[in-house]
């Protein structure tokens, strides 16, 4: 029988070889035990190592979206253990992590992303444009609780910058965590869920071991360094020099909360020597504009929306009784109790706007309104109803008024959502093009059309296509006061040297007044064929379309004769101008851009629609349906206002003066415009608009004109709660956003991609305590 080999029955020392033996088979199998023992262990390692450090296998094993990103083991994630036992603390912490994952989401986006509705195409656009984006971001608040779009677009943007950078962050997790793998950490779970939308979600063995090959190096991943930061700040307070502690002051002036820097200049007025030609209601502008901000009416309120704006406004937001009291009886505007109305009504059509514009189609078939007829000029509309209801004939019209005692009528006009400028038929040519009006609008305008060889007539001339007509309607047309036959005699010979038809005079019964329908020549024969050259035609070095503070000249411009030329065609009927680039745009033109001038024209087009309807409408969280009143401050082709012409809102395209001029191309589109230097003030009344945009302005303007006037003037003409889009440079974008945070305007978003960025803000209802007092708008 065999013996054990640990023991001797007969007590004998055994030999030193059966020693080593015995020695030899025991650390065999010692050795084979730890073997299998790190076998054992061995086969949860990968699975672990793939877990924490391979990204995408992580997110294979986090199916419900809760759950995503949390760092669990797979035996976690099912909420058993290795034994296959339920673990009530594991789901503890299963739980845990899923409330963390969700208010992860709502901080980020303003919703959760489940249920965020957000259109996919929507946010590919915006990646389009501003993918791989460094963005900060408020949470908008609006009525109609658009904020989920915004975070969405957010957590989008960073999730384009963590794709590159994500692995390195699972790395330093490997690196600097091995002894807490199995704990789920929010950072993580904040990353995993950008990281679900940015990674591919398959992932073989060989790519985790690449994985692991990789962690030799650590990166900053997602996080970016102290240094980084520090540098970045300090070179944005570098940048906005002072404007980090800017301390805005409220402007003190005779006009008060209705002033307009150029149209108040006390002191210029005073030294004019001359009133006769409406000097005193030109522009007169500081030789400093304006810094401070205009103060609010008292009880100011949100403006009413339109279209019942039309009929009503708030008495606080335009306080004044003057011209009810002077033109009640004619139906302009009455005073109802904590509103102004407005019947309708107006000098020369009492009993309503409707019938009046009805009336003058009947007279003269051809003017077709909203198809032949889209661009309308109203010189002394008044409170501008001619205007305001020619929208209900898809008719645009630039309505007209100077400053003077009949109080505030332009105010009026664009309180009610109606477009107009405050402006006059003075000594300078009107800020637009020549030949560009289909139809220009006088009823009772007081202007002298005649006097000083036609000089203002031939203005209106100036600016009316060939072939356009002149509606007028006045008491020289249908009374026989000595005055008026006079005058009517005096248009007569004028209108007639001038080459213009006679189309009707017809009289409304109704309202028991006369229309005047004159017609331009659309060619030179006339013009030839004159025996005396009176009014004379203008130099050929005379430029119709210069008109940025251009004396006024007692001319004409001939009609073109090319049929190339502008102006030498009628535009094609509404709306099919809107969308096709004009007939004289060449193709050996060279556009804005830099592509063949209608190419330039029609990408310029498609680039707006899609920004238009792929962010501004969605993913700015401005609520839309409380925007009527638009600029835009630097329009190229019109291709924004274009965009958005299904919305219920019209749009002030306005050209710089240092801009390409295509202010034309606008108009033959069939919208309107006008030029302008942004280093004065706009002329129009504080309170303006309800929503101003910026297309890489300000980082020209700022080259030549103070920066901060120029958000001075932005804060005067936008409404309280109006919105300002500025696409500009990085560091303009950091100029203007230090600018209106302090005047605690609300950032809804801000973001910038290599040196571009975009910022959308709200005003602020907020005026300063501090007051500075400008003294060339001091009356005594």
């Amino acid at each position: 029988m065999a013996q054990p080999r640990y023991t001797r029955i007969d007590n004998r020392r055994p030999s030193s070889s059966g020693y080593c033996s015995t020695v030899t088979i025991v650390v065999f199998v010692a050795l084979c035990l730890v073997g299998l023992w790190m076998m054992t262990s061995s086969s949860l390692g990968p699975d672990q190592s793939v877990n924490l450090d391979n990204k995408d296998g992580m997110k294979n094993q986090m199916t419900p979206p809760a759950e995503e990103g949390n760092g669990q083991k797979p035996e976690e994630a099912t909420g058993k253990t290795p034994n296959g036992e339920s673990s009530s603390k594991e789901e503890e912490k299963e739980e845990k992590t899923k409330e963390e994952s969700s208010s992860s989401g709502e901080t980020e986006g303003g919703e959760n992303k489940k249920d965020d509705g957000s259109d996919p195409d929507e946010k590919k656009d915006l990646n389009e444009e501003n993918s791989d984006s460094t963005e900060k971001q408020t949470k908008p608040e609006t009525e109609d609780n658009e904020s989920g779009e915004d975070g969405e677009n957010q957590t989008k943007f960073e999730g384009d910058e963590s794709e590159k950078k994500s692995s390195d962050d699972d790395k330093e997790t490997k690196t600097g965590n091995e002894g807490d793998e199995t704990k789920p950490d929010k950072e993580n779970t904040k990353t995993s869920v950008v990281e679900q939308e940015s990674q591919p979600k398959n992932e073989t063995s060989g790519g985790a071991q690449l994985e692991l090959v990789n962690e030799t190096v650590a990166q900053n991943g997602s996080f970016p360094t102290q240094a980084t930061e520090s540098k970045k700040e300090k070179e944005a307070q570098k940048s906005s020099g002072d404007q980090i502690d800017f301390e805005w002051k409220v402007c003190n002036t005779t006009a008060g909360p209705d002033y307009i820097p150029c149209l108040d200049n006390v002191q210029a007025i005073r030294s004019l020597k001359s009133t006769k030609h409406y000097e005193h209601r030109e522009r007169h502008c500081p030789d400093s504009p304006p810094t401070c901000l205009v103060p609010l009416p008292e009880g100011y309120k949100r403006p009413i929306e339109w279209p019942k704006s039309r009929e009503k406004i708030w008495y606080t937001n335009v306080p004044h009784t003057k011209l009810a009291e002077y033109k009640g009886h004619q139906n302009w505007v009455k005073v109802t109790g904590e509103y102004l109305t407005f019947p309708g009504g107006g000098t020369q059509f009492k009993h309503g706007a409707l019938h009046y514009i009805d009336f003058i189609q009947e007279s003269v078939s051809d003017i077709a309104w909203g198809k032949r007829s889209r661009v309308v000029l109203d010189v002394g509309c008044g409170v501008a109803s001619f205007g305001g209801f020619l929208f209900d004939r898809d008719v645009i019209t630039m309505s007209l008024a100077p400053k003077d005692e009949h109080e505030a009528q332009v105010q009026f006009a664009l309180e009610r959502g109606i477009p107009a400028i405050s402006a006059v038929m003075g000594t300078t040519r009107l800020p637009f093009p020549g030949r560009v009006f289909d139809i220009v609008h006088c009823a009772r305008c007081r202007v002298p059309w005649h006097i000083e060889g036609g000089k203002l007539l031939l203005e209106l001339n100036r600016v009316l296509r060939p072939g356009g007509f002149f509606v007028w309607s006045a008491t020289p047309v249908y009374q026989k006061k000595t005055e008026d036959v006079e005058i009517w005699k005096a248009m007569s010979e004028l209108t007639k040297k001038m080459c213009w038809e006679l189309i009707s005079i017809n009289k409304d019964k109704i309202n028991n007044v006369g229309v005047a329908t004159y017609k331009k020549p659309t060619s030179n024969e006339c013009y030839t064929s004159r025996s005396k050259q009176d009014p004379p035609i203008c130099a050929n070095s005379d430029d119709p379309n210069a008109s940025w503070k251009v004396p006024l000249q007692a001319c004409m411009h001939t009609a073109p004769e090319d049929k190339t030329q502008r102006g030498s065609q009628w535009p094609e009927q509404w709306p099919g101008r809107l969308d096709k680039p004009p007939y004289w745009l060449s193709s050996s033109q060279t556009g804005v851009y830099g592509k063949a001038a209608p190419e330039d024209f029609t990408a310029d087009y498609e680039h707006w629609k899609r920004v238009v309807t792929k962010s501004y409408l969605k993913g700015l969280g401005i609520n839309w349906g409380t925007v009527r009143n638009v600029m835009d401050m630097k329009a190229v082709y019109g291709g924004f206002a274009a965009a958005l012409r299904e919305m219920k809102v019209w749009v002030m395209n306005v050209v710089p003066i240092d801009s390409p001029d295509t202010l034309a191309i606008i108009y033959e589109r069939g919208l309107f415009g006008i030029y302008h230097d942004w280093c004065e003030s706009f002329s129009t009344y504080p309170r303006s608009y309800d929503l101003l945009h910026a297309d890489h302005l300000f980082s020209k303007l700022k080259q030549r004109c103070n920066l901060t006037a120029v958000v001075a003037e932005v804060d005067r003409v936008l409404r309280p709660e109006g919105k300002l889009i500025v696409r500009d440079d990085a560091e303009t974008i950091q100029e203007v956003e230090a600018m209106v945070k302090a005047m605690k305007w609300e950032v809804r978003m801000t973001f910038s991609k290599e040196k571009e960025g975009l910022l959308s803000v709200q005003k602020s209802i907020w005026r300063p305590k501090d007051v500075e007092t400008l003294t060339y708008a001091i009356a005594d």
